[in-house]
């Protein structure tokens, strides 16, 4: 697969409004979008020559002027769990990683916004390898449609295998605002891949200005990364806080979905044992999460999946079980992630794609990162 050219338009991360404006500027008719929309997202057509409901002028001038681009595919793997793997190479040498789960009722795919992530969580493996750039709308749609195309049972069609799209992979994807937008709305789109909003979920830390945003553009699901009860040990494990602490945090959740009573946030709570998952933990948890108003949440516990370097174990079962009941008890939703991908590095927080880290870590931690078995061989 060639790389995108700089001279060309990559139609592939147009939303529909993109690719109206686009066509508007050409002097064709606006639903030229909606057309192009499906040969590339339904039919995963990359050469225009072979849009036919186009005329033949269009279809060579988009020959001349624009391209449809996705990042380059350097390993598939799948798990014994049918867990799904990709490494995709970017233009610039930087690769990034996404995964699909298949379930008996869904198929979720997990999308990375970043090259890297700025965020330096304690406990995850992607937030230690450093940070390269933000990914464009169409390297972030491109892992949609790769996967698509790889999962399709009839000659690359999307035949609907996804069913849930998750912006939980590399990257805080709330740091990349706008082509992460653009990427949920051709996701949301029913000339694309015709996703509900509650199946469209984005995963944040907490970027508390950017979810007040987020909130004006789009109605997707919400995630939000909390991992700690408390700031002092929220600061610990997510340094983010430090900058948004949980007082702002919550009532950005709060407010996200004031005006739609029957939806609520997930908040996403890694177990680690010894460190966030007593009975005290728990008991605060819920005051977090009820004192005042409230905030209309359900809890996802995720067992800590461990990588190389990390002083980090997972919760026992007993002690996840034991957070679980103290919770249930008060009423709160929660339920236990089923830890899957491990086999292939594809389980929460264990996504290390090969990045030009910008950050200037030090020498020795870049030493431990080279311990991270980056592209699997077989």
């Amino acid at each position: 697969m060639t790389h995108a050219d700089v001279n060309k338009v990559n139609l592939l991360g147009l939303s529909k409004a993109g690719l109206t404006e686009y066509f508007t500027a050409l002097g064709e008719k606006s639903w030229r979008a909606a057309q192009v929309l499906q040969w590339i997202h339904h039919q995963g057509v990359k050469d225009p020559a072979l849009m036919t409901n186009l005329s033949k002028p269009l279809r060579e001038k988009l020959q001349q002027h624009t391209e449809i681009c996705a990042p380059e595919v350097m390993f598939e793997g799948e798990s014994p769990d049918g867990t799904r793997k990709w490494v995709l190479r970017l233009a610039d040498g930087n690769a990034i990683e996404t995964v699909f789960i298949p379930e008996k009722t869904r198929g979720t795919l997990c999308v990375s916004s970043q090259a890297g992530c700025t965020l330096n969580c304690d406990f995850c493996s992607t937030g230690k390898q450093g940070f390269n750039r933000n990914l464009t709308a169409a390297e972030i749609i491109g892992q949609v449609w790769i996967a698509a195309r790889s999962l399709s049972k009839e000659n690359g069609l999307h035949d609907h295998a996804i069913t849930n799209v998750v912006m939980m992979g590399m990257g805080e994807p709330l740091l990349n605002f706008d082509n992460v937008v653009a990427a949920m709305d051709i996701m949301l789109d029913d000339h694309a891949y015709g996703l509900s909003k509650r199946r469209v979920t984005l995963s944040t830390a907490g970027v508390v200005p950017a979810l007040y945003a987020l909130r004006k553009v789009s109605d997707v699901a919400l995630a939000v990364s909390l991992h700690a009860p408390n700031d002092t040990l929220r600061n610990e494990l997510v340094p983010l806080n430090r900058k948004y602490p949980l007082k702002e945090l919550m009532q950005a959740c709060r407010d996200h979905f004031k005006d739609e009573p029957r939806r609520y946030v997930t908040m996403e709570y890694v177990m680690l044992a010894g460190v966030n998952d007593t009975a005290t933990h728990a008991r605060e948890l819920i005051r977090l999460l009820t004192e005042g108003e409230g905030v209309r949440a359900k809890v996802n516990l995720i067992p800590f999946n461990p990588f190389p370097g990390t002083t980090y174990t997972r919760s026992t079962p007993e002690a996840i079980a034991a957070f679980q009941q103290i919770l249930m008890n008060a009423g709160i939703n929660t339920i236990v992630r089923k830890t899957r991908g491990e086999k292939i590095d594809a389980a929460c927080g264990q996504l290390v794609g090969q990045v030009k880290d910008k950050t200037r870590r030090s020498a020795k931690h870049q030493q431990k990162l080279a311990a991270i078995k980056v592209i699997e061989s077989k």
